[in-house]
């Protein structure tokens, strides 16, 4: 824990001390949306680069509230040391976004489209390389009916996920340095997502025809 407040706090300074450089540089409009393609196709008033921020603190703060109100037997104590990876991965992910935006908004022409691409692709490698030791809770991970259900559901398709994620996000990080179209890296991210949410429900239901669910 102590060591996630002290990277949730360095982020937020790094992000602070950024959007105090760069906002009386920002033009009055600025770009909040990107297409498929990487150009800008939504534009707002400049104090919306803040929500990024604002989202940021808030996440962050409710990580560390969240383990104190799950249910006994849904506690996060017996991964403590995954869930405050994770939620180091999660802050380093938001500041990231966060700093990009400015960067776009401050400098015409980015490649926004790559550099959220990359920055997802990387949190899932590192989400991905956890995963497998995530215990059932209400909060992270692969948490569908099936896995919540059945703890022997809940294992096997985290350990899938632990590989899916990692090779839809390292997909995504050579899709965002190679200069390649993003809807590829986006495709690696969504389906190393979906698979094992997937694969959550065949496995339950394979179980559940055998006669072998157990609690």
């Amino acid at each position: 824990m102590k060591r996630y407040l002290f990277v949730f706090a360095a982020v937020v300074l790094l992000v602070l001390a950024m959007t105090l450089a760069l906002y009386p540089e920002l033009p009055a409009q600025v770009p909040v949306h990107w297409n498929a393609a990487g150009e800008a196709d939504g534009w707002g008033p400049r104090a919306e680069v803040l929500v990024h921020s604002a989202f940021l603190v808030g996440l962050g703060l409710l990580w560390l509230v969240l383990p104190k109100v799950s249910p006994q037997r849904f506690a996060v104590d017996g991964f403590a040391a995954t869930w405050w990876f994770s939620g180091m991965a999660m802050v380093g992910l938001l500041g990231y976004m966060q700093c990009m935006h400015l960067w776009a908004a401050h400098q015409g022409g980015f490649a926004m489209d790559r550099a959220v691409v990359g920055g997802i692709g990387v949190f899932f490698v590192a989400a991905g390389n956890v995963m497998g030791k995530v215990r059932r809770n209400f909060w992270l991970g692969v948490r569908t009916p099936w896995t919540l259900a059945n703890e022997r559901v809940w294992y096997a398709t985290h350990r899938l996920a632990a590989r899916t994620m990692v090779a839809g996000g390292a997909l995504a990080v050579l899709v965002a340095l190679a200069g390649w179209h993003g809807v590829l890296g986006i495709a690696g991210i969504v389906l190393g997502a979906l698979v094992p949410v997937v694969f959550s429900l065949v496995y339950y239901k394979r179980l559940e025809k055998a006669g072998t669910l157990e609690a």
